[in-house]
């Protein structure tokens, strides 16, 4: 278990553990790229070559013998001619070929049989574990299946802001396009399977860490309703490769992993951005710059086969077709990051490469649920400005899909897109945002302009007393609506109260980040050198952080009985409130008890009990990293009911001593078991995960 020991304290790492008294030491490039140098590095494959002894016969005629290819996408699109090896420019082309790079005795760690359903894999009939063997021996990349063409995608994009030129598949690997039981098309990638001519630095793999939280995080993000990416399986290995994980100089070996990716297609944003002309920023520029008969091609394959109904409409004119295209990913774009926040989901790298092209949530790096309400909250340690904050996301996904109406100039005029943008985003998010959170509040019979300014006061409620964004939400079905006795009340006000932050875990939530040296210098810099400071800092995160040493100040002088007799003040004027409008709901219905009925079980499907909260990925991961792969899997199956009540922390954990653990990781799953409840807030130690 890898920890770092902060003031004498012993802390769990998640992808990096920053110290609060002081940001992560990684800037924004190191968001799109991994360090490290492989320890063990296979040859490219050769289509067919048996990677292991005793494995499932090539071409998986064992239980992914029902799996059907038809990869329309490379029959497409342009396919880069060249075979050279290693990272490169890759002009005039939306793929390249590549191999996988074979993996040391690959093993199951978890897999989706209801995202494997969309293949045609039902659940093993027979012999489970000779499944689970050839799931790990093909979908590790050691072996190709019958009919897959591995390929790398080629595209740009902006990465925290900025024009970065050709970025592409540095990890992941196209295998194709399988064919589901209702004749659905399907995308399946490998992330992590070895370089490609797009790894440019790095090495091409993922390792355990964060390819648990991928796994896990895509498919929980499918049961809570909103549109996202698949994971099928989670594939590790013997084979090894260094990473610094706190960035520190102390380096450490990791097994190399790899993800199975199920989408319609990982077709991006920045896929669009490979004909960009030299950027006036940073001068640099895509890889096929005046391919316009490329873009051509890219928007008839998109638009005739992810919006059929818009080519349907629109045969004969493509301006017409391509503007009914960009304002249906605008609005697409607006609900998805409306879905966003209304769960405290934040992406963490919303550069225009992470950007679907047909509105999924897409690669998972330092997200982050938001635990504690901040609009302001950062899941992204290397995002020291704060471009990519929970209340930022909205209009940073605008701001993306700008750029998008820019790549595609000629075929759509910039005119045209901008005032369709402007026209269709805000107001399609703020619909379908309210939409949402009525839904949340359970105002399932009237909607009133009250409304908005009813969930504004909840949020700032939330705010001033650190209220838990999911636990609070779940907790509001109970509230009585009728029952006006003050003992009642009190009760409810109890466990609401019991949801908000502590004394200890606001001191941590709002300890200074900065030496005082350091701010002195920096207010001295920004008054004397403005320029010079405008290049290492800015105003905005100073003044948080005088902020922050305000609050922090005033903390020292607050008791657990202040805080809890202030946070049952604002918790009970928000009630009344909320009270107030669920009375207008009774009087405009005949039977008030079918309403409360109905009211109580909307709610209950739209605010979950359970999500992937940080500190509970990492009880997965450490278990993993001991060689206990049943905390993933028991995460895995909670999540695929994140609505459902009743299922606590042991009783999914029934099924643990069947996995077969060695006396090691059993012992670590023990101490797994003897944690919080999945529906806890984050114990303390979690406030000092950092994920970048």
């Amino acid at each position: 278990m890898a920890v770092a020991l902060l003031g004498g304290r012993r802390f769990p790492a998640l992808l990096l553990l920053r110290a609060a008294a002081g940001p992560c030491r990684h800037g924004p490039a190191g968001a799109a790229m991994q360090q490290g140098a492989p320890m063990q590095q296979g040859a490219p494959m050769q289509q067919g070559a048996a990677m292991q002894q005793g494995a499932a016969p090539e071409g998986g005629s064992g239980w992914l013998g029902a799996l059907r290819f038809d990869n329309l996408a490379l029959r497409s699109l342009p396919v880069d001619a060249s075979e050279a090896g290693g990272p490169r420019a890759v002009p005039g082309a939306c793929f390249s070929r590549v191999r996988p790079s074979p993996l040391q005795n690959p093993r199951l760690v978890a897999m989706s049989l209801p995202a494997l359903a969309l293949l045609g894999l039902e659940e093993p009939a027979g012999d489970r574990e000779a499944a689970e063997a050839e799931a790990a021996l093909y979908f590790s990349g050691n072996r190709l299946l019958a009919g897959s063409e591995p390929a790398a995608h080629c595209y740009c994009g902006h990465q925290f802001g900025s024009f970065a030129g050709q970025l592409g598949d540095g990890a992941a690997m196209y295998l194709g396009e399988v064919l589901g039981p209702r004749a659905e098309r399907w995308e399946i990638q490998l992330k992590g399977a070895g370089l490609t001519p797009f790894s440019r630095q790095a090495d091409g793999r993922k390792v355990l860490r964060s390819s648990i939280r991928e796994f896990l995080c895509s498919e929980a993000m499918f049961h809570l309703g909103i549109p996202t990416t698949r994971a099928g399986t989670c594939v590790t290995s013997d084979s090894k490769v260094i990473r610094d994980i706190f960035y520190d100089g102390n380096p450490k070996n990791e097994r190399c992993t790899v993800v199975l990716r199920i989408a319609s297609t990982f077709i991006r944003f920045g896929s669009f951005e490979i004909f960009k002309p030299p950027d006036e920023y940073t001068g640099r520029k895509g890889p096929s710059v005046n391919r316009n008969d490329i873009r051509i091609q890219m928007l008839d394959y998109v638009i005739s086969t992810f919006y059929p109904e818009v080519q349907a409409t629109y045969p004969d004119n493509s301006i017409q077709r391509n503007a009914a295209f960009f304002k249906e990913i605008t609005k697409r774009t607006a609900r998805l990051v409306a879905e966003w926040q209304c769960v405290g989901f934040c992406h963490g790298v919303l550069n225009t490469d992470n950007m679907s092209i047909v509105g999924l949530t897409i690669d998972y790096g330092p997200f982050g649920f938001m635990d504690r309400y901040d609009p302001e909250h950062i899941c992204n340690g290397s995002d020291n400005t704060g471009r990519y904050a929970y209340n930022k996301q909205p209009e940073i996904c605008k701001w993306n899909l700008g750029k998008l109406a820019e790549a595609l100039v000629p075929e759509l005029p910039l005119e045209i897109s901008e005032l369709i943008l402007e026209e269709e985003y805000d107001a399609e998010f703020e619909k379908h945002y309210l939409q949402k959170m009525r839904k949340k509040l359970g105002l399932i019979q009237l909607e009133l302009e009250e409304d908005s300014k009813l969930v504004s006061e909840l949020l700032e409620t939330m705010h001033l007393t650190g209220g838990d964004f999911t636990n609070i939400f779940y907790l509001l079905s109970s509230f009585s609506v009728v029952d006006s006795d003050p003992s009642k009340l009190e009760d409810f006000l109890k466990e609401l109260t019991s949801q908000c932050a502590s004394v200890d875990e606001l001191k941590v939530a709002f300890r200074p980040q900065m030496d005082p040296r350091q701010l002195s210098m920096m207010l001295m810099l920004a008054q004397s050198n403005p320029q010079l400071f405008a290049l290492i800092g800015t105003k905005a995160n100073i003044n948080k952080e005088l902020e922050r040493i305000e609050q922090f100040s005033k903390l020292q002088q607050l008791t657990e009985d202040d805080l809890l007799s202030r946070n049952k003040r604002h918790w009970k004027e928000w009630l009344e409130k909320y009270r107030d409008r669920l009375q207008k709901e009774i009087e405009s219905v005949s039977d008030a008890d079918a309403w409360n009925t109905h009211r109580v079980k909307v709610m209950n499907s739209n605010n979950p009990k359970y999500i992937l909260r940080n500190y509970i990925a990492q009880n997965a991961i450490e278990a993993a990293e001991n060689g206990d792969f049943s905390e993933v899997r028991n995460v895995l199956k909670l999540l695929e009911n994140p609505f459902q009540e009743g299922e606590d922390f042991r009783e999914v954990k029934e099924d643990a001593e069947e996995e077969g653990a060695t006396a090691a990781a059993a012992a670590c799953a023990q101490e797994t078991r003897s944690r919080l409840p999945y529906s806890s807030k984050p114990p303390l130690w979690a406030s000092e995960l950092c994920v970048t």
